[in-house]
């Protein structure tokens, strides 16, 4: 996870959404059936996975409890194809047009880095996405782990080694060989050694079973388990190879300096990818440019190199009314997930005719946007002073307290008001699009009275319109979230009105993005946010690095790392320690029921302790000008913006665009 990212649809707006009346023109009405949903990933490469579901996928009674809108049909796997001694991936869709540039926006501040493993944020590890390829990605149809970087993989029948055979004659976009050599440097040094932002480290291993990385010959790896690793393959995604020959010799010097490599200062020019898209130009707050990759190992079906796009470039606006805005005047050509807001939605369907482009409604986000307050009892080692204020920690550290403050978040006043009915609430930490989502917990509901009673027992007294503590402290925080970002910044003014009711101050302010998650992450100095996170709809382990007590994104009570780049938690709360061994239980299984099992109790625990008072998850709506060919959203294949929808970037084309 990184910063971002059954229930019921509320208003007239979203039922006219569900029955298709509204968004008719994109929804079918019925989810295509995918011809290949049980089919094995890649089967014309000879991949042999020993295991089937039990890769990432939970069983099928989980797994029937979802049924995403495919708005497409699946037109099956990627076929190897051999040229001149490299072997490309052929692209699915029509045969497209060369040349042309695509338009798209994003609102404040622009990325935080350009090191793809040192990113925390998703903008930040989605150019990434943009530019590096993984050895496996998702079919944007199936779900299934598929080959990219690679031809093939086998997972061994213990579950304990997992080998993948390398596609030959890959070449980095400067023309220097990809290989193996990259792909052990990757794993066994960059996040094996703990380089950059960990938080890939703890999604692809358990504690102690980090895998052995080994070259077993020039065209294959193999990563080694001492116990088996189940949501490996499901994670591994999000984990883009490295060029060795650019990135080695950075990491002979001080972990320090990894985090200053290819910052957002760094010169384009040094930047070397396997993606897509590489950075050509970052004009900082206004716009960052890319072009095509001249080796990017796919090809269409006419043999041509992909991809068929020359430029790629994302301008920076203020906010999203802007975005909405230069979209309508056809300044952007696609408004990606998370970027249609509610209040946007029914304009932007009144306009979709006349405005030449379609909107598309690809169901629940796997994302979350919550409520969380600082959970932190130590001490600044610099200063000797609590990060926290101590009377503020004895509040945010009270469990009725906090279960006050969610009976006090009118979820559907928020869904109704803030998203136009756009959306669905949300009470745990899985959303509806997940696999693994635990049904028997019920959603939280609006009940000031029930928040007033727990408030009294748990030693808090009104006076007046003033709630103060047993000590007789009046009751006030600072919260914030990021500017620009409206949805938030209403969300934030109506828990500030709710929580008047009850006597609590509230000081809301919305700050630059970059310095909220520098607070979180590194100077700990923040009371409350409202923010979101980025999920997994397949593997509830992709979040270890938000709820295991060493994570990196363990925000509601972040740990820094000591001098050596660990993290450790001696003082994790029991229930913290038992999040810890749930998650590593089930990762560490082949038994679906087991893991099932684990993954609901740990929702559970979750629920019980709302360490995060999760609030809603967004309806995936896009829209895009009809000029796109080749845009078939999925909601299998979203991906970190700026790649977001783009699962198939390569073969995204500009009608009528001029090469």
């Amino acid at each position: 996870m990184r910063y971002n990212k059954g229930l019921k649809l509320f208003s007239s707006f979203a039922a006219l959404l569900c029955s298709g009346v509204l968004l008719n023109s994109c929804i079918a009405p019925a989810p295509v059936k995918s011809s290949a949903t049980t089919a094995q990933p890649n089967t014309a490469e000879k991949v042999e996975p020993s295991i089937n579901s039990t890769v990432h996928y939970s069983g099928p009674k989980q797994a029937e409890a979802t049924k995403p809108p495919f708005l497409f049909p699946n037109p099956g796997p990627f076929k190897l194809i051999e040229k001149d001694g490299v072997e490309y991936w052929q692209a699915r869709g029509e045969v497209g047009k060369s040349g042309g540039s695509l338009k798209l926006g994003s609102f404040g501040g622009g990325p935080k880095t350009f090191n793809a493993w040192d990113a925390s944020d998703v903008e930040s590890h989605g150019i990434g996405m943009l530019q590096f390829d993984s050895l496996v990605d998702f079919d944007p149809w199936t779900g299934k782990a598929i080959p990219k970087l690679a031809k093939s993989y086998k997972v061994s029948a213990d579950g304990r080694t997992i080998d993948f055979v390398m596609r030959k004659g890959l070449k980095w976009s400067d023309g220097h060989p990809l290989n193996v050599d990259d792909v052990v440097f990757t794993y066994a040094t960059l996040i094996g050694e703990g380089f950059g932002e960990t938080s890939s480290r703890d999604t692809i291993s358990t504690p102690g079973d980090y895998p052995k990385v080994v070259k077993v010959d020039e065209d294959t790896v193999s990563f080694r388990f001492k116990k088996p690793f189940s949501p490996f393959l499901a994670n591994l995604n999000a984990t883009m190879v490295a060029p060795k020959h650019i990135i080695e010799p950075i990491t002979k010097r001080s972990k320090a300096e990894f985090h200053n490599f290819w910052n957002i200062n760094a010169d384009p020019k040094t930047f070397v990818g396997s993606g897509p898209m590489i950075v050509e130009r970052y004009v900082a707050g206004q716009r960052l440019e890319f072009k095509r990759n001249p080796n990017y190992s796919f090809i269409d079906k006419e043999g041509r190199q992909l991809p068929y796009l020359d430029k790629m470039v994302i301008g920076i606006v203020p906010d999203q009314n802007t975005m909405i805005i230069k979209f309508l005047g056809d300044e952007i050509d696609l408004l990606d997930n998370r970027s249609v807001r509610g209040i946007d939605a029914a304009l932007l369907k009144q306009r979709e005719l006349s405005g030449n482009f379609t909107m598309y409604n690809l169901g629940p986000d796997d994302g979350t946007m919550f409520l969380m307050f600082n959970l932190c009892q130590r001490k600044d080692p610099k200063t000797g002073k609590p990060y926290v204020d101590p009377v503020k920690q004895a509040w945010f550290n009270n469990e009725k307290f906090r279960w006050a403050i969610s009976h006090s978040v009118d979820r559907k006043r928020i869904i109704n008001n803030v998203q136009k009915g756009v959306g669905y609430p949300l009470s745990t930490n899985e959303t509806e699009a997940s696999l693994y989502l635990n049904k028997d917990l019920k959603q939280i509901e609006y009940d000031p009275a029930l928040a007033a009673k727990l408030l009294t027992e748990a030693g808090f007294v009104k006076k007046g319109d003033e709630l103060f503590d047993a000590k007789g402290n009046r009751v006030e925080f600072d919260l914030i979230t990021n500017s620009g970002n409206t949805g938030r910044d209403a969300c934030c003014i109506t828990i500030k009105e709710e929580l008047k009711k009850l006597g609590i101050k509230v000081n809301y302010q919305p700050i630059e993005f970059n310095t909220m998650t520098n607070r979180v992450h590194t100077s700990l100095d923040w009371q409350a946010i409202v923010m979101g996170l980025s999920g997994s709809r397949f593997e509830p382990y992709g979040g270890a690095n938000v709820w295991k007590s060493d994570g990196r994104m363990h925000m509601f009570d972040t740990r820094l790392p000591d001098k050596n780049g660990l993290v450790k938690a001696p003082d994790a709360r029991p229930w913290e320690k038992e999040i810890d061994k749930l998650l590593d239980t089930a990762a560490g299984t082949m038994d679906e029921k087991t893991r099932i099992d684990c993954y609901n109790r740990f929702q559970k625990i979750a629920y019980d302790q709302q360490p995060f008072i999760y609030i809603y998850t967004n309806m995936v709506l896009t829209a895009a000008h009809n000029k796109l060919g080749n845009y078939k959203p999925s909601p299998y294949g979203i991906y970190y913006t700026p790649k977001g929808t783009l699962h198939n970037i390569e073969e995204i084309y500009i009608k009528g665009a001029k090469h």
